[in-house]
């Protein structure tokens, strides 16, 4: 079948991308946009390292066609950041050095920021049970935990976010 165009609001950006009907949200990111930071893991929806934002839900990009974004906003970790400010929750992964090799971390800081979207008050169960969509494999749970706890906080206390 041949290829169509889709219109998304990408990181705050309209941008259009001809795909094609089997094409996946993930190749869009990585390959048409070259934005890098969404990673390529299981390819099967499981580990969440290809975590993107799509209308402020979190969403597997591996698994996403393309199609299904059309008309919609899509943020993936390069567009958290405003200009050289982090985000609270990246600023809150930083400063809690919530990774080791860092290759799951922009998944869990997408999916933490939907989280504190939805719930800017959650507790200690409320984010284990959010993180268990996404896999570390070097064990890092308990720092991404309390950069979660401290994101929370920053936002509360005034420090504005925007998934």
């Amino acid at each position: 079948m041949a290829a169509f165009d889709i219109s998304v609001i990408l990181n705050g950006a309209e941008r259009t991308f001809s795909v094609a009907p089997e094409t996946m949200l993930l190749d869009v990111i990585r390959d048409d946009a070259r934005l890098t930071g969404t990673k390529i893991g299981c390819d099967q929806a499981v580990c969440g390292a290809c975590t993107v934002l799509v209308d402020g839900k979190p969403a597997a990009a591996c698994a996403t066609f393309a199609f299904l974004a059309d008309g919609k906003a899509v943020t993936t970790i390069e567009g958290l950041a405003t200009g050289n400010a982090l985000h609270p929750v990246q600023e809150a992964f930083k400063t809690k050095s919530a990774f080791q090799c860092g290759f799951c971390t922009p998944g869990f800081v997408l999916l933490a920021a939907a989280l504190l979207a939805e719930n800017p008050t959650p507790d200690r169960a409320e984010i284990a049970a959010w993180l268990t969509a996404n896999i570390c494999r070097c064990t890092g749970y308990e720092m991404i935990v309390e950069a979660v706890e401290d994101a929370a906080a920053r936002l509360r206390a005034g420090d504005e976010g925007r998934p």
